[in-house]
């Protein structure tokens, strides 16, 4: 691997499969790795709030027999008090990794660039590779394989979708995307992987999306930063809630995800997500076995 997670595009398909496999191991047996990371310490800077990605870290950390430093965006005030710049050469001196949950993307990459050590993408606008590495493989988990599976995303072109869309074309899974006009997955994206890739099929209508679908994946209608848009997008988007209706237009046995924190009764209902074909918990569960095998792989340089 690089020394960075910045985004699943770096990624080769090999480096997918050594985390998964990685994962995998770590799962069956946790004691195994016990003192994997031991005297290891990562710094977590968090400009905005979070409850899996920072407990999955901290927890998944202290599994590995290494240590946490959680920094808020109160402490830091991130590139106002203190530069970027400045920011990742001190805390280089003093930790062996940086996750960094921000809003905008391009403060990831610099503190990527300042930092001698692995930066991993804990969140940013435009993208989430930690959820998206814990969502396919909870697919691969659940249904034995990835090749052929349908992934329907129903909902914004945002973060997480980009994430989830660099990641299945490089598994050979296929996406179908469903958003409502003018919400689709940022152009750049579309053109990394190739406008023609028969992998990422784009809808606007979530019933033609879900059809025959393999999972059904939704996300919030409006994330951190988007609050002045929330009334107008909860009007555009209503016809995209993932429901009992539309659940019922993909295969009897689909599979249900959605990265959390969920607004029920807006994007997803109570009885979908709280059905016996969520695995909603499942994959927030993985996301901590999944971010300790990336951390293995780029503290341990395996």
């Amino acid at each position: 691997m690089k020394k960075d997670l910045i985004s699943i595009k770096d990624l080769t398909l090999k480096d997918i499969e050594d985390i998964f496999d990685l994962t995998t191991r770590l799962k069956k047996d946790r004691d195994r790795f016990s003192n994997a990371l031991s005297g290891k310490t990562i710094a977590l800077i968090f400009q905005k709030p979070s409850n899996r990605t920072r407990v999955s870290f901290e927890v998944g950390m202290y599994q590995l027999g290494g240590n946490a430093i959680y920094i808020s965006s109160q402490e830091i005030n991130l590139g106002v008090r203190e530069s970027i710049k400045d920011v990742a050469k001190t805390l280089s001196r003093y930790v062996d990794a940086i996750v960094l949950r921000t809003y905008a993307h391009i403060n990831v990459l610099d503190m990527a660039k300042y930092s001698s050590v692995p930066v991993i993408n804990g969140l940013s606008d435009f993208s989430h590779p930690c959820q998206a590495l814990a969502d396919i493989y909870t697919v691969k988990e659940k249904l034995g394989g990835l090749k052929g599976v349908v992934l329907a995303y129903v909902g914004d072109g945002n973060n997480v979708c980009h994430s989830l869309i660099y990641c299945a074309s490089k598994v050979g899974m296929k996406m179908h995307i469903a958003t409502p006009k003018g919400y689709e997955p940022d152009h750049m994206v579309l053109k990394d992987i190739g406008y023609k890739n028969k992998y990422i099929v784009l809808f606007h209508n979530p019933s033609e999306a879900v059809s025959g679908a393999d999972v059904i994946y939704t996300d919030v209608w409006a994330s951190m930063g988007q609050e002045r848009e929330i009334n107008k997008r909860k009007k555009i988007f209503r016809p995209f809630q993932v429901n009992k209706k539309l659940v019922s237009l993909a295969k009897k046995k689909v599979l249900i995800m959605h990265c959390l924190p969920a607004h029920r009764g807006e994007e997803i209902t109570d009885e979908v997500i709280d059905s016996s074909n969520s695995i909603v918990f499942d994959q927030a569960e993985n996301r901590m076995h999944v971010q300790k095998a990336v951390m293995i792989k780029l503290l341990c340089n395996v």
